[in-house]
């Protein structure tokens, strides 16, 4: 079943919402989330699992205009069912995770500019925040603004913070993906722009990824290092970016940044949307994998890129079933 363009992910949570309903009650559910407030948004719980997902050729260009029939999405191996299928641009949460640590001096400049490339190519209707790490982690806009979408505000906030001392990567991730729940977005994102080392934070590697792999984040990051820098660790964040359905960048200049930036808002904006309604029954707090793949006549070889698995909420479906407003903090 396709969803019709004008509805977004809205019409998607109602489904989840009337699962056991008729077939009648489901069309009226669906057609009353439609009328509802963009202001107003569905929480639910796993029993609909809903994936982004981006397509790419053999050339790693971005592939638009497929259809649900070329997809196949499997839950632990078993080939699932898609309830609904989109392919349209929606309203985002970002978080921009910025090293500001010592060595990331020379570089400020540029990675900077490359933010700000980010936030004009984004969807005026995103909501934008960042966090801005060395051995300290903080917020760049002020508490009275968790999300913007204004450039002149979100400048401000790069450059609230010196590039001096050590670096707190996986405090500054856990406290981005904390932020993102805050968001009326449905897409949740975080763009890091580190050299992936940490010498500084409470949290652990092993702490952080568990984190990252719980949350509904998509993570999207970009290493940049001189060869000498001994604290470079690309593999951390290339295994972020695999884990939750982004994409690693490691530009040989700080002058390529911006071009990169460029290119995951592009991403973002391209993305597919699948849901469905597991197969199997579900454990709570057990972890499920998944797999999409697509396939498509004249394009070649696809890769998929989506979130690796997800974990099952313990809450009872029933309870987990809830109309909230808009955050009253936005």
């Amino acid at each position: 079943m396709t969803l019709p363009s004008q509805c977004s992910l809205m019409c998607l949570m109602a489904f989840a919402a009337s699962i056991s309903l008729s077939d009648s009650a489901l069309s009226q559910k669906v057609a009353s989330a439609q009328n509802e407030s963009s202001d107003y948004t569905l929480r639910v719980n796993a029993n609909l699992v809903i994936l982004s997902a981006t397509v790419v050729d053999h050339q790693n260009a971005l592939v638009s205009g497929l259809s649900e029939k070329n997809f196949q999405v499997y839950e632990d191996h078993v080939l699932q069912t898609t309830k609904y299928f989109s392919h349209e641009d929606i309203p985002v949460t970002v978080g921009l995770v910025i090293d500001n640590s010592g060595s990331m001096g020379p570089k400020r400049t540029d990675v900077i500019a490359a933010a700000l490339s980010f936030v004009g190519s984004s969807n005026p209707r995103d909501q934008m925040f960042v966090v801005n790490f060395n051995e300290h982690v903080s917020y760049g806009l002020p508490p009275a603004t968790p999300f913007t979408g204004r450039q002149d505000q979100l400048q401000r906030a790069f450059s609230t913070i010196r590039t001096v001392g050590e670096t707190a990567l996986y405090d500054a991730i856990a406290m981005a993906i904390e932020h993102l729940k805050l968001g009326k977005c449905d897409k949740k994102v975080l763009v890091v722009i580190s050299d992936g080392g940490d010498n500084a934070s409470k949290h652990n590697l092993a702490q952080i990824t568990a984190i990252a792999k719980a949350s509904d984040a998509i993570i999207y990051t970009i290493g940049i290092y001189d060869d000498q820098d001994g604290d470079q660790n690309p593999g951390v964040l290339k295994r972020f970016a695999r884990e939750t359905g982004g994409e690693a960048f490691f530009p040989t200049s700080s002058t390529e940044i911006a071009s990169i930036c460029d290119k995951i808002a592009q991403d973002i904006r391209n993305q597919y949307t699948l849901a469905y309604v597991p197969s199997t029954a579900q454990l709570g707090g057990a972890y499920r994998s998944v797999e999409v793949k697509a396939s498509s006549s004249g394009h070649g070889r696809l890769t998929v890129r989506t979130r690796t698995g997800y974990f099952v909420p313990s809450t009872p479906a029933s309870a987990a079933l809830e109309m909230v407003g808009h955050d009253t903090h936005y």
